[in-house]
């Protein structure tokens, strides 16, 4: 069910939507899986604008969103692909996020979480490529380690993006299938990430990246792809698709994160998490998304590893 109002006019010549929403949006919170460090060259995001750098199937693009009320925002957009990025704007914000079938009450962790967080929306970014590489990236390695080659990788291969922002576009799925894995290793990623990072790029570039925007069944189709498991897919499908039951097996952090919020045990499982999840169903994401961001994290045991990044070795 659509749950705001759009208005597509004209401001100085160029096209602008407007987007109003029934309930407000917390850019921040929402967003925040689009941004891969404070250095992603590919987005600026605040708690009352983003502007966003990505390729559309029309062309690249910059999409510059302003709220400008507590529920209206407005967009405008540059590049062959603005029209396509200003159609995608509502996604984006989470504006068609559907709570239907969500049941805070079930749990009252669950239920503080989603009231201190009612502006916590899913987004639909549209487009796999947007973010399969980022994911990838972020495998057995730290946030800080991912999001360094990451940009490093849009630094010194994609492009000036649309306009003024000083943004830069990521390279495209077909330029990354055809670098070499040695040219990675500068960049801060080893040999079996930028390994499967050309699998994959070479599967959606076959594809033409699905051939269409991502949508429910993006998850099924994620996994076909070698070197993509159960948590690479899941954290794809759910900031592409708007998938609100998307939960990332195997995660280091998230399944002691979850049973901690619920139980109080220090330490938990892939499946005791699901366990606890099950009531939810339909909505695990979204409950993973409101405790991780509510919740403080279980007590950590033991040292902390010291990281060595890849390009010092």
């Amino acid at each position: 069910m659509s749950t705001c109002g759009c208005v597509t006019s004209l401001r100085y010549g160029a096209p602008m939507r407007t987007i109003l929403v029934d309930r407000p949006i917390d850019l921040l919170a929402s967003l925040s899986p689009l941004v891969s460090s404070h250095r992603d060259p590919t987005i600026r995001l605040r708690h009352d604008r983003v502007v966003r750098a990505s390729r559309t199937p029309d062309g690249p693009a910059t999409l510059d969103v302003r709220r400008v009320g507590e529920r209206r925002f407005e967009a405008t957009a540059v590049g062959p692909g603005r029209d396509r990025a200003l159609e995608g704007a509502p996604d984006l914000l989470g504006a068609e996020d559907d709570l239907a079938g969500f049941a805070p009450q079930l749990d009252p962790t669950v239920a503080r979480a989603h009231h201190l967080r009612p502006g916590l929306r899913l987004i639909r970014s549209g487009q796999v490529e947007d973010l399969l590489v980022p994911t990838i990236l972020a495998q057995r390695v730290t946030g800080r380690e991912a999001g360094r080659a990451w940009t490093r990788i849009v630094q010194a291969w994609g492009a000036p993006a649309p306009g003024s922002s000083g943004l830069r576009l990521p390279p495209t799925c077909a330029q990354l299938a055809a670098r070499p894995y040695w040219e990675f290793h500068h960049l801060g990623v080893e040999r079996s990430r930028a390994r499967r990072i050309a699998v994959a790029c070479r599967e959606l570039a076959a594809s033409n990246g699905f051939r269409h925007p991502a949508d429910a069944t993006t998850y099924a189709r994620l996994l076909r792809i070698p070197g993509v498991g159960p948590w690479t897919a899941a954290l794809v499908a759910r900031s592409t698709a708007g998938d609100p039951d998307a939960v990332e097996v195997g995660d280091f952090h998230v399944k002691n994160h979850i049973t901690f919020a619920l139980t109080g045990d220090a330490r938990g499982s892939d499946d005791r998490m699901l366990e606890l999840l099950a009531p939810f169903a339909g909505h695990r994401g979204r409950v993973v998304r409101l405790l991780t961001s509510v919740v403080r994290r279980p007590p950590a045991f033991g040292p902390r590893r010291r990281v060595v990044p890849v390009d010092a070795l």
